[in-house]
């Protein structure tokens, strides 16, 4: 990938994402619900996917700009439950629709800095631009010490920008807006309530 966080023009709406988190997350609903509903779950919609995130951001109909920045691990190539889920394929495009632009840049992180840290220091990057007034972040929030280091990040963070975090539960402590990432998920993965409700 040639495109490099040097070189991002900052939007005013930023979703950060954890990839290899979601990825797993999606997994994990993908074999649950084929269980549950008997019948084969597509990979996520990635747009439709990045839409729910926006919309449950607080991203509302309109002539939006909105970057989607995702950090995965250097030793993957992809997200595995995704259409289309190549990184390279995906870094440097865009979509538009009623919600405005995406503009989606995927970032492989080393191991030899910790991937929760490197996280953090990515958060606390966006967080500091004066043209960024929205984050949306999506970190491995099951993991107690990278939980705590992303409140701890945003802790510092300007109060005028307006924060969500989207997380399979609610998570105590937290003083910014939540969402359940899940249903994201559900909705990506061509699952509805009236389905789910049908089932139980």
């Amino acid at each position: 990938m040639n495109n490099s966080i040097q070189d991002i023009r900052w939007s005013e709406n930023v979703i950060l994402v954890d990839a290899d988190y979601v990825d797993k997350v999606a997994f994990n609903l993908i074999v649950n619900f084929e269980r549950m509903l008997g019948r084969r779950i597509p990979q996520a919609d990635i747009t439709r996917w990045i839409d729910c995130v926006a919309l449950d951001g607080g991203i509302r109909e309109g002539e939006h700009e909105t970057q989607v920045i995702l950090l995965h691990s250097a030793k993957k190539s992809q997200l595995d439950n995704f259409n289309p889920g190549k990184f390279e394929e995906l870094s440097g495009k865009a979509f538009k629709d009623h919600l405005g632009e995406f503009l989606i840049n995927a970032y492989p992180v080393e191991d030899i800095v910790g991937s929760e840290q490197h996280f953090c220091d990515m958060l606390q990057l966006v967080s500091s631009q004066k043209e960024v007034k929205r984050v949306i972040v999506i970190p491995d929030s099951e993991q107690e010490h990278i939980y705590n280091k992303v409140r701890a990040t945003l802790k510092q963070v300007d109060e005028e920008k307006r924060i969500t975090l989207l997380a399979m539960q609610p998570m105590a402590n937290w003083n910014f807006r939540q969402e359940i990432l899940g249903y994201s998920l559900l909705a990506a993965l061509g699952i509805s309530s009236d389905e789910i409700n049908s089932k139980s």
